[in-house]
């Protein structure tokens, strides 16, 4: 039990200080691998708690290619953020207001037990069928009845995202030559093919 706790602490404490170099970094690089050793903890807080699948699909998922796929869109867009910076005072109401909230409700959660000290170490009831069934079993029985709706809205914002990077990232540049299909298939003699006339004793 010691060390389970130890464990416990560990991981939390590296997954709330990497969460928080995230938004302190100035270089997006370094935010995404903090956000990266931010899932492996999270993964190892799942397996303490008897989640594997869960630890597993976080890194798989999540490290192994939404945050590289995150990487490349930063690392693509090559956005100017010094300029970006320059406009924060505009925001700073909005900001500070959504700032005051989240801290409201954070002091809500670890001042739980004085507020409502009888639902404290309550947790709801588990959804899974009783008996011995597995994670995965039992994460697909949830996911795919009762929150089949959420789970297809979350497919469709992923779809949405991926669109806006591929529309972001799709700047046509002068003077670069890309290829015409149609106009390369609807191509006569006539603009193929060209006549010189070179004169005796010249070259071309």
């Amino acid at each position: 039990m010691v060390l389970q706790a130890l464990f416990f602490y560990l991981f939390a404490g590296i997954a709330v200080a990497s969460a928080f170099m995230v938004i302190a970094s100035r270089n997006p690089v370094h935010s995404v691998l903090f956000l990266i050793l931010c899932f492996f903890n999270a993964a190892g807080l799942f397996i303490l708690i008897g989640a594997e699948y869960l630890a597993m699909l976080l890194v798989v998922v999540y490290v192994g290619a939404v945050m590289v796929l995150f990487l490349f869109v930063v690392m693509m867009l090559d956005v100017d953020f010094v300029e970006m910076r320059q406009g924060f005072l505009q925001y700073l109401p909005v900001g500070g207001l959504i700032g005051c909230i989240l801290l409201a409700e954070l002091l809500m959660v670890v001042t739980g037990w004085v507020i409502a000290p009888q639902i404290v170490g309550e947790g709801a009831l588990p959804i899974a069928p009783a008996g011995d069934v597995q994670n995965i079993r039992a994460i697909g029985d949830v996911l795919y009845t009762r929150y089949i709706y959420f789970f297809q809205a979350s497919g469709l914002v992923l779809l949405v995202a991926m669109i806006g990077a591929i529309v972001l990232t799709l700047r046509h540049k002068e003077g670069v030559k890309r290829q015409d299909i149609s106009e390369q298939v609807a191509r006569g003699p006539e603009t193929s093919i060209e006549v010189v006339q070179v004169e005796s004793g010249k070259g071309i």
